[in-house]
């Protein structure tokens, strides 16, 4: 029986490791990728697994690590920043769409109302995953429908949490539709206002402990546990296990330890959610899109004119120019990975028969399929809003936040830099790997982390690829020429600067293609010098120029040019 599970995760890797970059190299994206890879290998494809429950059941996890990571990622700051167009044009999007979609569902194809409610909502919410990576790639993020879309994306990923407790809700016969839906609000407030009292008064506090004893393997085990076992414990209570992950994510998201969490959960949150993408990609029955393509794409076409039916007049009504409303509605008109979820959950749940099951994720997974043309009509829609001479009024969004300066250690060094950067009003990021200093700094206000910042997870979640520059001033050398050749190596285009122990360690950080680099002694070495001349018998102003002439060719031997000495 082991034997054969695990042939069955070798498959389904397998098919993953050649279908994934395929679905990439043509711009589809990594999760319809996951989803061709489970239809390859399930029972409507080469048939090489016929057997799915247990490999989804492994694979639930990856959809409770990926609750965990939207729940850590929920930064307030940004809530309020964009607070008119998350909650305003983002819950209007939901509401507007879900009611029409439950209204067609219902109405024209006679869903029973339970079913069809879980259905709108469901339909209701595009792909997080694909639409950002989309916008990124075309450097649209930050524009305005970018950024409006980015808003509208905020809140459905928001309103995940009251959908995860509605489908066991919906399950219950004996609850009128109304009662379901005021009672999963409520149980998500009730739930949101426990977890900001547990997570202040146990979570924080444990992780501190765990950090102090420096051990990476215990931390790591901490932080799956806090997640596995938060999920676990709303299950227990009536719940989902994806709303528990959630939870845990909430939890953390203020804390100094945000980011090594995320560095030791992201590698497994990518694999298990893979493998869920590729469970959903198994149960999809191809039989059905052959037998019936005209019903199939007729109801894929259906539920993308509805969201852009429903999204652009949204839209035009926050005060968002027409091209750039048009551009919103496109790049939002798929379903996303979330409405798998909920359908699972649902199906699961019995709310649906196994026909309806295999057709809603039919529509999703070829809704999503269509997103790369969609967002390409889309970027047409938003460069001729761009070149519009009428259209110059700027639309009601907040300018983008300037990309920080990322500094790594946060020791004597570190904090003065610190210090320096916070007068000039520039926003920085601070890693360092002590978790005393992490906590006392934090108490001052600083915008530190802990974590070890050779793990490239931790850079990644500290936002390295939007930094504009690295400021390394971690106190070992050898550590210090690690990191720097990692960051050289994967962040070329980035301004990186480090400290150095030696002149010697300068030269050779140079070499190894630091903007630049400077020893931590050698400016307390010039000053010591020019305030003891300054007690002999030389001028200020001539002391004032040895000690320059020795700083321009201390940095002119760093930085490996001729040195000549003055006549």
């Amino acid at each position: 029986m082991a034997h054969d599970y695990l042939l069955d995760l070798t498959l389904l890797l397998f098919a993953a490791v050649i279908v994934v970059p395929l679905s990439q190299w043509v711009r589809l994206g990594a999760v319809p990728g996951f989803l061709i890879a489970g239809g390859v290998v399930g029972p409507s494809g080469v048939g090489w697994i016929t057997n799915s429950t247990e490999i989804g059941h492994f694979a639930e996890i990856g959809v409770v690590l990926l609750l965990f990571v939207i729940g850590i990622e929920l930064k307030p700051a940004l809530l309020w920043r964009i607070r008119r167009l998350v909650f305003g044009l983002g819950s209007a999007q939901v509401l507007v769409t879900g009611v029409l979609l439950v209204a067609v569902s219902h109405l024209l194809f006679e869903v029973p109302l339970k079913a069809s409610i879980l259905i709108g909502l469901a339909l209701a919410l595009s792909s997080t995953a694909f639409v950002l990576q989309l916008l990124k790639e075309n450097r649209s993020l930050t524009s305005v429908y970018g950024r409006s879309s980015f808003a509208i994306l905020l809140l459905q990923d928001l309103a995940v949490v009251p959908l995860l407790a509605l489908v066991p809700l919906l399950a219950m016969p004996e609850l009128s539709i109304g009662a379901n839906i005021g009672l999963a609000v409520a149980e998500s407030l009730l739930i949101l206002g426990g977890v900001i009292v547990v997570g202040r008064y146990l979570l924080h506090p444990l992780l501190h402990r765990i950090a102090l004893s420096r051990s990476s393997e215990i931390f790591t085990a901490t932080a799956v546990l806090i997640v596995i076992g938060t999920a676990l414990v709303t299950e227990y209570i009536g719940l989902s296990m994806a709303m528990g992950a959630f939870m845990a994510g909430l939890l953390l998201s203020s804390s100094p330890y945000k980011h090594q969490v995320m560095a030791e959960i992201h590698p497994l949150r990518g694999l298990l959610l893979g493998l869920f993408f590729m469970s959903m990609g198994m149960s999809l029955n191809l039989g059905l899109l052959l037998a019936q393509p005209l019903l199939t794409l007729g109801l894929v076409g259906l539920l993308i004119l509805i969201k852009i039916i429903a999204l652009y007049p949204i839209a035009r009504l926050y005060g968002v120019k027409a091209n750039h409303s048009a551009a919103i509605a496109l790049v939002l008109a798929q379903s996303g990975e979330f409405a798998l979820v909920l359908f699972s959950l649902a199906y699961q749940a019995e709310l649906f028969d196994n026909i309806l099951f295999e057709q809603l994720l039919l529509v999703v997974l070829l809704s999503m399929l269509a997103t790369p043309l969609l967002a390409y009509w889309a970027q047409k829609q938003a460069k001729r809003q761009q070149n519009c001479v009428a259209c110059t009024e700027e639309a009601p969004v907040e300018p983008p936040v300037a990309a920080p300066i990322i500094l790594i250690g946060f020791g004597r060094v570190g904090q003065r830099i610190g210090e320096v950067l916070k007068m000039a009003g520039h926003a920085f990021v601070a890693l360092d790997s002590s978790a005393a200093s992490v906590e006392r700094e934090r108490s001052k206000g600083a915008p530190v982390y802990y974590g070890d910042a050779h793990n490239p997870e931790l850079l990644k979640a500290a936002g390295v690829k939007e930094a504009t520059a690295i400021i390394v001033t971690i106190n070992s050398p050898k550590s210090t020429e690690e990191l720097v050749a990692y960051l050289r190596s994967e962040y070329p285009q980035t301004k990186l600067y480090a400290r150095g122990h030696s002149i010697e360690q300068c030269i050779t950080l140079r070499k190894m293609g630091v903007t630049d680099a400077v020893s931590e002694n050698i400016e307390a070495s010039l000053e010591l010098a020019r305030m003891a001349l300054e007690d002999t018998d030389l001028e200020e102003k001539e002391s004032k120029m040895v000690v320059e002439a020795y700083r321009r060719r201390y940095h002119s031997e760093m930085r490996g040019e001729v040195v000549t000495e003055n006549p």
